[in-house]
């Protein structure tokens, strides 16, 4: 769908609600819904437009907005713009790389930081455990690619040490 004003697609729809001849509309880019946002009004559109203007951080650009969906995850690769299609993290170090961008989104959506609410009876791994996990489950296909295939039973062991639980000190690989 192109915006009411110009060419370029619609990425803001909004819909007003008026009295006389019901809902109006509005289907805008980005440029069209910063200026209609960011309008001087006193009515109670104008404080909703307010809101709306904050929780989707209009004053970001394209190009920021294109050099953050870039940031990656080195031990999941999740990119941020995979985070933002598909609303799940990929690993618990995520919350680290990208904690600057998750702060603002957490605390709209909880309004706090910290998580509040039940948390599981069984003991869940520790995040350093489950990210290395991860970066060695990485390791093991890129060994398994490389067809090195000595690497990938090495460490295929030690994921399997990890995950029975046993410590295992060794640190050869």
């Amino acid at each position: 769908m192109k915006c009411q004003h110009c060419e370029k697609p619609a990425t803001f729809h909004i819909t007003e609600l008026t009295e006389p001849g019901g809902p109006q509309v509005m289907h805008l880019c980005e440029e069209h819904a910063r200026h209609y946002l960011s309008k001087e009004q006193s009515t109670p559109t104008s404080l909703v437009a307010d809101h709306l203007e904050k929780q989707l951080k209009l004053g970001q650009t394209a190009e920021e907005l294109a050099e953050l969906d870039q940031q990656e995850c080195p031990v999941c690769g999740i990119t941020f713009y995979e985070f933002r299609n598909a609303g799940r993290l990929g690993c618990p170090y995520d919350y680290t790389v990208f904690q600057k961008d998750l702060e603002p989104l957490l605390i709209n959506i909880h309004a706090s930081r910290e998580h509040k609410g039940k948390r599981p009876t069984r003991l869940a791994p520790s995040a350093d455990r489950q990210a290395e996990l991860i970066q060695l489950r990485r390791e093991m296909e890129e060994a398994i690619e490389k067809e090195n295939y000595e690497r990938a039973s090495e460490i295929r062991d030690r994921i399997r040490t990890l995950e029975s639980g046993q410590s295992d000190t060794s640190s050869d690989l």
